[in-house]
């Protein structure tokens, strides 16, 4: 799995893939993370990159120790159905 990184500059989480990039893009306060938007290569969605990207934010997210909050659909499903981060939750 690539490394998901956080670009501070443009405000979003990123992941290379197959030539193309998927991201998450955030607004950041000081005890939180506010995801609120996450884009796939059209060519490359239904495969999991999508998860990968969230998955990988949720670790930096956890790792900085601040909270997250879901502002998109993909997010807000995401942490539903995977309870183990229910601690960063905002």
């Amino acid at each position: 799995m690539t490394t998901v990184r956080d670009n501070k500059t443009k405000g979003r989480f990123e992941l290379d893939v197959e030539g193309g990039m998927a991201f998450a893009t955030y607004r950041a306060t000081p005890q939180a993370v506010v995801i609120t938007h996450t884009e796939t290569p059209a060519a490359l969605r239904g495969r999991g990159i999508g998860s990968q990207l969230v998955e990988g934010a949720l670790a930096l997210i956890r790792a900085d120790g601040r909270k997250v909050v879901a502002g998109c659909s993909f997010v807000a499903d995401y942490l539903r159905d995977h309870p183990e981060y229910q601690d960063i939750r905002a």
